[in-house]
């Protein structure tokens, strides 16, 4: 009995020292992703150093983020499409609304990476081309 006891105590405290309200899992998630997205914009700013003399390469490198913002809030939205989504998913919204913008701008800070840091086997078409001489 006493070793019971024991281990529902134990099992409580473990529970309750990992227990988070779903306000403190929202905040995470936010915070979370503004890390990742202040990554992104760090390794875009290096890109723009690098590559701005290659022109042609910036001006298309602009056109791109553009488009890939309106294509990463159209993944959002198709995730989780509602006229007012805080009452269709309820409290959950915000970890998932800001959890799958986590994930999409971390697959873009790995597109981005290969010209921020472009290595010998990676070396085709601008990638790597700072003066723009293609």
């Amino acid at each position: 009995m006493k070793k019971i006891c024991f281990l529902l105590m134990l099992s409580f405290s473990i529970t309750t020292l990992y227990a988070q309200s779903q306000s403190e899992m929202n905040n995470e998630a936010l915070n979370s992703y503004k890390k990742v997205d202040n990554e992104l914009g760090v390794v875009y700013q290096r890109i723009l150093k690098k590559y701005e003399k290659n022109t042609k390469f910036i001006d298309a490198l602009r056109a791109s983020e553009r488009l890939w913002i309106q294509f990463r809030d159209a993944e959002v939205k198709m995730l989780l499409p509602s006229d007012n989504p805080r009452l269709t998913y309820g409290s959950m919204y915000s970890m998932m609304y800001y959890g799958y913008l986590e994930k999409l701008t971390r697959t873009r800070l790995k597109q981005l990476q290969i010209w921020a840091n472009p290595k010998q086997q990676d070396m085709q078409g601008s990638i790597g081309d700072y003066e723009g001489e293609y």
